[in-house]
């Protein structure tokens, strides 16, 4: 697979992981609203989401689609997390 198509391909993932993560909104909303959902799933995505984001950023060559992707689940993740628990 040539590099061009590689990119896309990222940004295609990072997308469709953006997506995934903006889906906890419904959630978040739940929980502000006072019915409440576990906090255990989101609270693990978004340390997966970090560790995942800080690599990207931290390697020599970075992989911005790789942390652009992953970004969101730390943010809405957390929210989802910290919600639940109010």
């Amino acid at each position: 697979m040539s590099e061009k198509n590689l990119k896309i391909l990222g940004w295609i993932g990072t997308t469709l992981s953006v997506i995934m993560y903006v889906s906890y909104i419904p959630q978040i909303m739940g929980n502000l609203s006072g019915t409440k959902t576990p906090f255990i799933q989101p609270l693990a995505a978004a340390v997966n989401c970090t560790i995942w984001t800080a690599y990207g950023l931290l390697k020599e060559k970075r992989d911005y689609p790789l942390s652009a992707a992953n970004l969101p689940g730390v943010i809405f993740g957390l929210t989802a997390a910290i919600t639940a628990l109010l």
